[in-house]
């Protein structure tokens, strides 16, 4: 019978059941025993069906996360300060699509990624609102800063100023000579005095037709409105007569509050069957519509040079205007002042003196003429006490004096 010892010394019963003690050696008496195996998968859990479904489950909760990173990374770009620090103007050109458009804002370094700001459009559906002209770009605008601009149509504008008194050849130069127009000049010449004076406003790429269509058109209907609203008892035989005299005015007296009195003068002499004796007609019958060098004085030779212009040699209006009058010009003409005044000439300080008899012009003539000395002798003395030898500070017209005269508008 086998006995093991147990608690008090005692030898305890071994069950009956028990098999043989098989001794063990001591590597084998401390090598750990196997644990209960785990359960067998059922046939369920190994089906291609379910192991499909779980993976599709997985790569669709995948591909949302990634979807929702990519989104939330793309909405932080679209909506950032974009890496421009300095801003530029862009030209977006008519039919132009999103995507070249994207593509030219990241060649040009206006934004960092063409791909977010083309799929930033898109999706604030705004593929077709994108509009074309020329845009300013703000410093570290962006995507969506510039999405908002272009979508606006809120372009650059330019500006082209026409001053009154210029002709129409100095008008047209002006309008050449503009880069932010488009398009060739007419090969037609345009009547004189038929450009509006005027300010216009345009969009980079406008055409250089559409500005001289637009300066005719606007001419026209000032000339022909300012014509229906005239005085009835006006010296001149129809609008074109209306015109030419409104570019004297215009070429002679730039000072709002002297225009009627000087349309004056002219319509008086006119009513008189007097000569004009307007200088500005002296300069365009010498040089037409490129204007006089303005190192050029009129000489007293001038005066008497026949030409189809000048008023010193013609009886009543020259052939056409001699430059593009403005409102102001046309209103003095179309309304002058009530006045007996015949002559006027310059007072030095960039008006007028008037007068109504040849008397009173001759004094006034002489007063001008006394303060030309003083002037010229004042220059000349600056002159000479800073040393300038090359007799430059006087320089006197050929032919002597003028007296005035008859000259009611020499000047």
């Amino acid at each position: 019978m086998n006995t093991n010892p147990v608690g008090n010394g005692e030898f305890a019963q071994r069950p009956a059941n028990a098999g043989p003690i098989v001794p063990k050696t001591a590597s084998e008496a401390l090598r750990p025993e196997a644990g209960t195996p785990p359960p067998k998968r059922s046939r369920a859990s190994r089906s291609q069906v379910v192991v499909f479904t779980n993976f599709v489950i997985t790569s669709v909760m995948l591909m949302i996360l990634a979807a929702g990173v990519a989104l939330y990374l793309g909405k932080q770009a679209f909506t950032e300060p974009g890496p421009s620090a300095n801003g530029d103007t862009f030209l977006v050109k008519p039919n132009t699509g999103v995507q070249d458009i994207a593509d030219q804002l990241e060649r040009r370094g206006l934004i960092s990624d063409a791909r977010v700001f083309r799929l930033g459009v898109r999706a604030f559906g705004n593929d077709s609102a994108l509009k074309a002209g020329e845009y300013e770009i703000k410093p570290r605008a962006s995507m969506r800063d510039i999405m908002e601009l272009l979508k606006s149509g809120k372009s650059v504008m330019y500006s082209l100023t026409i001053p009154e008194g210029l002709t129409v050849e100095q008008a047209l130069q002006r309008i050449a000579d503009e880069p932010a127009l488009s398009g060739d000049m007419p090969a037609t010449t345009l009547p004189e005095g038929s450009l509006a004076t005027d300010t216009l406003r345009f969009t980079r790429g406008a055409t250089r037709q559409q500005m001289i269509d637009k300066l005719l058109a606007d001419q026209k209907k000032l000339v022909e409105d300012v014509w229906q609203r005239r005085a009835p008892d006006l010296p001149l035989a129809n609008i074109e007569e209306f015109v030419t005299l409104a570019s004297i005015v215009e070429k002679e007296t730039g000072k709002g509050d002297e225009r009627s009195r000087v349309a004056a003068v002219f319509l008086n002499r006119l009513a008189k069957g007097m000569r004009l004796q307007s200088d500005p007609t002296i300069i365009y019958g010498l040089f037409g519509g490129k204007g006089k060098p303005a190192d050029r004085p009129i000489y007293q030779s001038d005066i008497q040079k026949p030409t189809p212009y000048n008023t010193y040699v013609i009886n009543g209006l020259p052939p056409t205007p001699i430059a593009n009058p403005g409102r102001a010009a046309l209103e003095a003409v179309a309304n002058p002042s009530k006045t007996d005044d015949l002559y006027f000439v310059a007072d030095g300080t960039g008006g007028h003196v008037f007068a109504a008899t040849l008397d009173e012009h001759n004094e006034n003539v002489a007063r001008y003429r006394a303060l030309q000395k003083k002037q010229a002798d004042d220059a000349a003395k600056a002159a000479a006490g800073t040393g300038a030898s090359d007799g430059s500070a006087v320089k006197p017209a050929d032919g002597g004096d003028d007296s005035g005269g008859d000259a009611g508008a020499a000047q």
